[in-house]
């Protein structure tokens, strides 16, 4: 996927309606609504996911962060949540993703790539024809309490810029990004997307004066 000079931005752990009314305010092209998993910031309930995803605008995508791994309970919790993106956190291991593009059509689908060394490259690789895009993060699913997000660390962003150059579809960099690092990371890794929790939150709250220094570095 070629790089884009201006990568769009996806404010995730998204905690209320006020929330996601100012991170569209600034800019933000994506919301992403966290729903349960094994660890991290920003779980919400499926109720509330709903409430949001109903109120965003045409054109702001919400993703729904899942860590389930079977294509039934993706599918049923996404119909529960009403949200346009589905994003798999973790391994599927029940069912296929053309399963689930086949239930769901139109949703997009985007599987997170934890990044944590050279095999990540294999693993991006072999699962990018069957998504609509990849988010790097740095996670760790091996873990015995799994990080599946939020982890606020920043991970080889050179690894990361491989997996951009080698697959062909739009990629999502995340981990540990913030106003004071974010440019190097869009001049060296060119994504697709950027995506921020930890760095534009203060006390887990979304900190209005970062949110608006982050942006800015990106616009």
């Amino acid at each position: 996927m070629n790089p884009t000079t201006k990568p769009r931005v996806k404010i995730c752990c998204i905690s209320s309606i006020e929330e996601a009314k100012m991170a569209i305010f600034y800019g933000a092209s994506a919301l992403g609504l966290v729903s349960a998993m094994p660890s991290g910031p920003g779980v919400i309930s499926e109720e509330l996911i709903t409430e949001i995803a109903v109120l965003v605008p045409p054109g702001v995508s919400t993703f729904l962060l899942t860590s389930k791994q079977d294509i039934k309970s993706i599918i049923e919790q996404q119909r529960r949540c009403g949200v346009n993106t589905i994003q798999i956190c973790d391994d599927l291991i029940l069912g296929k993703y053309q399963d689930l593009r086949d239930a769901m059509a139109g949703i997009d689908i985007v599987k997170v790539i934890h990044v944590i060394g050279e095999e990540s490259i294999k693993e991006a690789i072999a699962v990018a024809p069957l998504v609509d895009g990849i988010l790097l993060d740095s996670g760790n699913k091996y873990l015995p309490i799994k990080q599946l997000g939020g982890t606020g660390k920043v991970h080889n962003w050179d690894i990361s810029k491989k997996i951009r150059e080698l697959v062909d579809v739009p990629v999502y960099l995340a981990g540990g990004l913030n106003s004071e690092n974010v440019a190097a990371a869009i001049q060296q890794v060119s994504p697709f997307g950027l995506d921020v929790c930890t760095g534009v939150r203060t006390n887990y709250k979304l900190d209005e004066t970062k949110l608006s220094k982050f942006l800015s570095q990106v616009y």
